[in-house]
């Protein structure tokens, strides 16, 4: 060592000559030259022996600070030693797919588009492990390592949904079972049984060693596992799971057996083992617990590979999953909940954006954890599984992710970066084209990249705060999917006939359980909320007792917590309160003529017959002439409680119908417009921070529309004050007002 320290002089001298010899940033000609040197050493004199090592000893202190130089002056690296930025740009990038020669040319194009991190390495099992046992990851390691010097941060998604072939052929227990008992075959992706202890084993084995490689890496922020649940197994193992997870339920299968009314159609079981799988038109209890153990065993299923990650992982990094919005296989609730924040994959498909059905996505995804969440996937342009894969219209990706972020969104990341050259995909919209070179819709993603990064100053520490909430379960949407009685009822649509409205007045709403905290909320909303349980029941009891103001709607209450019908008619425990009920429900053949508080309109697809039995529940609005039992009778009631009030409504109103229930609703319970006076087609996201507000306003009308503020307010994206905004079609605003 002290021969090696006197050397430093030499070295100096000699620098200029390893920097014509490592000529590239990678050193691996400098490699090259110290291991051949190794090799030729015992062959030469002693006396020269200690000058070559001398000479080898500089040639490597030289290339590491010649490699060290060119790195950091060629290529700004992140600053790893700061929290990412509050706002985050994303692609998925899929190195395994590509010469490493590629990557650089795609991380500078990356860089240059202002793409904060990649999602990398969800599908690339047999790229970590041709065979079994035979690990490789540094390849994945100079991915993540190279996107760092281009300022960018990794997440990391475990390679689950996807296994090689290897495994499958090995282990042929690990392939799913489909409904109709066929086998799934290797070929395409999640072949895999969820619920198969061998294949729980695999996932936890690549998943812990990903962790203990990559959990302390600097440039990686986090972890997604698997990718977008969704297929579900009917093999024989799976079906004895089930029936012990009824059994842990249930207890005892008289209790079953009475829960579940099975006297019907001698349903009754005398052992578990004679429980089936029913998944369209079986008991209705036997469909919701089948339902509820899909949930549980995903649960499980990525809480196996949770734990072995966060065993060896910085606290730094968290871990999701990216969820499917709407997606009706499992409770995204029960899921969510052992994961650090919720992700979903928003895809628009054929068409053009819908905000209202877009932005309740989005506040679905922040009631799984009642908090901001993220975008792990988003459209490019445009899709390849839809009728019509249309593109998005210019500007509108850009919106679409402006309001994502408006609905509590931290980050926007697009599904994929480059076009695959095989594969089942290859017609799915991309940034940059197979051949390298970036796609039209690549200056809207950079444009993107500039404003969240010049934005994201301002929303840290932001998210929607909101005066109305509107209760979902999966419960309830399933069991009137099961059982529509009218094939045109849609629960999703019931329920965003009350969420435009009131999120035109409102510009902001919560999507949550009825069993969460509802004392912060103005007004409470349950429409088609038809499986109630008694903690439910309680909680809603509660928020009225104490001051809250409470709209029911259709279909409410129904169905007890094991999907069997309430011995109250509707609805149920909440009859006594509401002084009134439900004495009949009708499903329409012809719109129905609704009149009274809020004009006259017309109710579609669905009408309840109500009545009152308190002198202080008022009828707000009655039926016109119809089928003979609705004519003249109830159709909306309401009844104050102390300070709040409880209100069941009926029917489905058409759209101007829905629109003054909304203004009666809003104005009796006190929630207020946070901006006024905004223009139709406009929509406007507030979040809220300690000491600010910002808001998001996103124009999805097709003409030019001005939004005039009430005081001056801060321009985020291009400074300084203003007192209005003119905004074109698509056209973005973000506004910033300190607190008074």
């Amino acid at each position: 060592m002290k021969h090696a320290l006197h050397l430093q002089p030499r070295c100096n001298r000699l620098l200029w000559v390893t920097n014509a010899i490592c000529t590239s940033s990678t050193g691996r000609n400098c490699s090259t030259i110290s291991i051949r040197l190794g090799y030729t050493m015992k062959t030469i004199p002693p006396p020269l022996r200690f000058a070559i090592f001398s000479l080898a000893v500089c040639l490597l202190f030289a290339a590491s600070v010649s490699i060290a130089f060119a790195q950091k002056s060629s290529k700004p690296a992140a600053n790893h030693s700061a929290a990412p930025p509050p706002l985050l740009l994303g692609t998925a990038w899929y190195p395994e797919q590509w010469p490493e020669a590629r990557w650089e040319a795609d991380l500078d194009l990356m860089q240059k588009a202002g793409i904060h991190f990649v999602r990398v390495g969800e599908f690339a099992w047999s790229t970590m492990e041709p065979a079994e046992g035979d690990y490789h990851f540094g390849w994945l390691e100079r991915a993540i390592d190279e996107a760092s010097q281009h300022g960018i941060y990794t997440v990391l998604g475990t390679p689950t949904a996807a296994p090689p072939a290897w495994l499958t052929q090995k282990y042929p227990e690990t392939l799913r079972t489909e409904e109709d008992g066929r086998k799934a075959e290797h070929g395409n992706r999640q072949q895999f049984n969820w619920d198969n202890p061998k294949y729980r084993e695999l996932a936890r084995d690549i998943a812990s060693r990903m962790a203990q490689r990559f959990g302390h890496n600097p440039y990686v922020i986090g972890w997604q596992i698997d990718n977008e649940y969704s297929q579900v197994s009917f093999d024989p193992q799976t079906r004895a799971d089930f029936q012990s997870w009824l059994k842990n339920r249930y207890g005892t299968l008289d209790n079953l057996n009475t829960r579940w009314t099975t006297a019907y159609w001698s349903q009754t079981y005398s052992n578990w083992n004679q429980i089936p799988i029913e998944t369209k038109y079986g008991n209705p209890g036997l469909l919701l617990s089948w339902k509820r153990f899909v949930s549980d065993t995903w649960r499980s299923y990525q809480k196996n590979q949770l734990d072995a990650i966060r065993q060896y992982t910085a606290p730094r990094q968290f871990i999701t999953t990216n969820m499917m919005g709407w997606f009706q296989g499992y409770n995204h609730y029960v899921v969510a909940q052992d994961l650090d924040l919720a992700a979903w994959d928003d895809y628009v498909g054929e068409g053009h954006l819908n905000p209202y059905k877009n932005g309740s996505t989005d506040d679905l995804t922040r009631g799984f954890k009642q908090k901001n969440f993220w975008v792990m996937e988003t459209q490019p342009g445009h899709v390849n599984w839809a009728p019509v894969n249309n593109d998005l219209n210019k500007g509108e990706v850009r919106a679409m992710a402006w309001h994502n972020v408006g609905h509590g969104a931290d980050a926007v990341s697009y599904w994929q970066w480059r076009s695959a050259l095989n594969g089942q995909e290859e017609y799915h919209g991309t940034l940059v084209g197979a051949d390298g070179t970036p796609v039209p819709l690549y200056p809207e993603v950079a444009e993107l990249g500039k404003e969240f990064t010049k934005a994201g100053p301002a929303l840290a520490g932001t998210s929607p705060k909101s005066q109305v909430a509107i209760l979902h379960t999966y419960g309830s949407v399933w069991a009137i999917d099961w059982q529509r009685h009218n094939k045109n009822y849609d629960p999703i649509a019931e329920l965003l006939s009350y969420y435009q409205p009131l999120h035109d007045i409102a510009q902001s709403i919560d999507i949550v359980q009825p069993t969460v905290p509802l004392g912060q909320y103005k007004l409470v909303v349950a429409p088609g909320l038809n499986v109630l349980s008694k903690a439910a029941a309680k909680n809603l009891v509660d928020y009225v007792k104490n001051g809250g103001h409470l709209v029911l709607g259709q279909r409410f209450g129904m169905k007890n917590n094991d999907n069997g019908l309430q011995t109250e008619r509707q609805p149920g425990p909440l009859v006594p309160l509401l002084g009134g009920r439900v004495e009949q429900y009708y499903a329409l053949e012809n719109p129905v003529a609704v009149t009274g508080q809020f004009g006259d309109n017309t109710s579609k697809l669905w009408a309840e017959l109500l009545s009152t039995s308190s002198p202080d529940t008022q009828v707000i609005a009655t039926y016109g002439k119809s089928n003979g039992w609705l004519d003249g009778k109830p159709a909306i009631i309401t009844r104050k409680v102390g300070k709040g009030s409880i209100t069941y409504v009926g029917v489905w109103m058409d759209e101007a119908g829905m629109a003054k229930l909304a203004q009666w609703m809003t104005g009796m319970s006190g929630v207020n417009t946070p901006l006024a006076n905004v223009p139709t087609g406009v929509e406007v996201d507030p979040r809220y921070g300690k000491n600010h507000t910002v808001f998001i306003l996103v124009n999805f009308s097709s003409n030019p529309q001005t939004v005039p503020l009430a005081a001056s307010m801060q321009d985020v994206l291009h400074g300084g004050p203003v007192l209005s905004v003119t905004l074109p079609q698509y056209g973005v605003s973000v506004l910033s007002e300190a607190k008074q």
